[in-house]
């Protein structure tokens, strides 16, 4: 799609104008799908000439590759070299690597542990995506283990065999979970192209350098097989870090095919903070997916909240529910209290009511996910606003409290939020949510 305008596919759309696919004409449904806003199956009359050109065409220049039994985990799909230029779209996953020569109630208590990971970061469960099995025993025991790891945690595999015979059966052992095959060389990803098809696995691929990757990455897909994952084989985090961006300025800037693909890291230092180092280098540069070596819930932590970081769209800032929210278990006459919409915000400000020992009511209107300034500033946070929500949402009738504390920085609202909900007293509230202990201690409490 990078090298056809809008005006040039619109050549080839059956120029009807019959507004089904969503646009009304032809040509904007065209721009949208130069602009990569629209998928061609959104036009029922496409002919298969336009089908045939456009497909290949509108395909993102890095491939997407699902994976699991729903394939819901999505790979790829990427369009832009830096976030800020539009937005990354799938999140580098993270795997746990467990051996199958470890004893079974070792492998089994890893899987356990692996399983009911979770992190809550601004209301979003975070988990482990994927687990990583790597064979060192024979092929019974990398069977076993596959098995195990898929029966335990039921998240598709990386499937990190020795050969092609150990990594068949296993293909077959766990077929129909949608996990990735890492071929060990050149000659085993050939062999294993018709095992991954017929599993329904994807395929990780790998060569001495990046020449010997695209000629193999070309001649898989011509033999009409692409679910494909890049492993390159660096010997250092600088050459990994120079080999990823290389990669991918290739695919993204010059629509290069056969480097088109998401990439798969093995994480290698047995020490934590090297390792941590290397797995944030992979979420940073592009990485598809990367193995860690063990479960640590201190570097899971820190690197899902750098992931998290990376990866939210810059043009749609996380946001909660409108709604308003109990914080403990707050009665009729309990305090409320009333903030915006932006998740960070609504978070800090829910903890530290918490905190300060009370139970009250958090009011949490609409405004586009935007902090209490930016949204006061942009017209979604005004006293008018607050409210009418409070009054359509059936609050009112829900309290028998007529006082309501506004953030310090939007004081000015005051006199308007008491003409929106006549009988209310507005309390002005700390600037900063920190202060809210102290505030509720002197004007709530006392």
């Amino acid at each position: 799609m990078a090298t056809l305008t809008g005006l040039q596919i619109q050549k080839l759309l059956p120029k009807t104008n019959c507004k089904e696919c969503g646009s009304n004409t032809c040509l904007a449904f065209a721009m949208k799908l130069a602009a990569k806003k629209a998928n061609l199956s959104e036009c029922p009359y496409a002919s298969d000439e336009a089908k045939q050109v456009l497909g290949a065409a509108s395909e993102p220049p890095v491939k997407e590759v699902a994976l699991g039994a729903d394939k819901a985990l999505k790979l790829g799909g990427e369009t832009v070299l830096y976030r800020h230029e539009k937005t990354f779209v799938h999140q580098t996953a993270l795997a746990i690597n467990v051996n199958d020569t470890e004893a079974a109630a070792t492998r089994a208590a890893a899987l356990q542990a692996i399983r009911d990971y979770t992190l809550v970061r601004v209301g979003e469960t975070l988990r482990v995506d994927m687990v990583a099995v790597t064979q060192k025993g024979d092929t019974a025991a990398f069977v076993t283990a596959a098995q195990q790891a898929w029966e335990v945690v039921a998240r598709p595999l990386v499937l990190r065999g020795a050969d092609v015979a150990s990594l068949t059966a296993a293909a077959v052992a766990v077929k129909g979970s949608g996990s990735l095959l890492v071929a060990p060389d050149a000659s085993a990803a050939e062999a294993l192209v018709a095992v991954a098809k017929d599993n329904g696995h994807a395929l990780a691929i790998t060569a001495p350098d990046l020449n010997g990757l695209v000629v193999l990455a070309a001649q898989i897909k011509q033999a009409g097989f692409n679910d494909l994952v890049l492993r390159f084989q660096t010997h250092s985090l600088a050459e990994q870090f120079q080999t990823s961006s290389i990669a991918r300025r290739a695919a993204l800037k010059d629509n290069y095919k056969p480097l088109g693909y998401p990439s798969l890291y093995f994480v290698t230092s047995p020490d934590l903070l090297a390792s941590t180092v290397e797995a944030s280098t992979e979420i940073c540069k592009y990485g598809g997916i990367c193995v860690l070596p063990q479960l640590d819930p201190a570097q899971l932590s820190s690197l899902m909240t750098l992931r998290m970081n990376v990866y939210t769209d810059p043009q749609k800032p996380i946001q909660v529910e409108p709604k308003v929210y109990p914080i403990g278990e707050p009665k009729a006459d309990s305090p409320v209290f009333v903030t915006t919409n932006f998740s960070l915000t609504y978070f800090i400000v829910s903890g530290e009511i918490e905190n300060s020992g009370i139970s009250a009511w958090l009011v949490v209107p609409e405004c586009e996910g935007m902090s209490v300034l930016t949204s006061w500033a942009a017209g979604k946070f005004s006293g008018a606003s607050i409210g009418k929500f409070i009054k359509e949402s059936g609050f009112e009738k829900q309290v028998t409290t007529r006082q309501i504390v506004i953030p310090g920085y939007v004081a000015q609202i005051s006199g308007e939020l008491e003409e929106a909900l006549p009988g209310w007293k507005v309390l002005v509230g700390p600037q900063e949510a920190a202060d809210i202990e102290s505030f509720v201690k002197a004007r709530l409490k006392g």
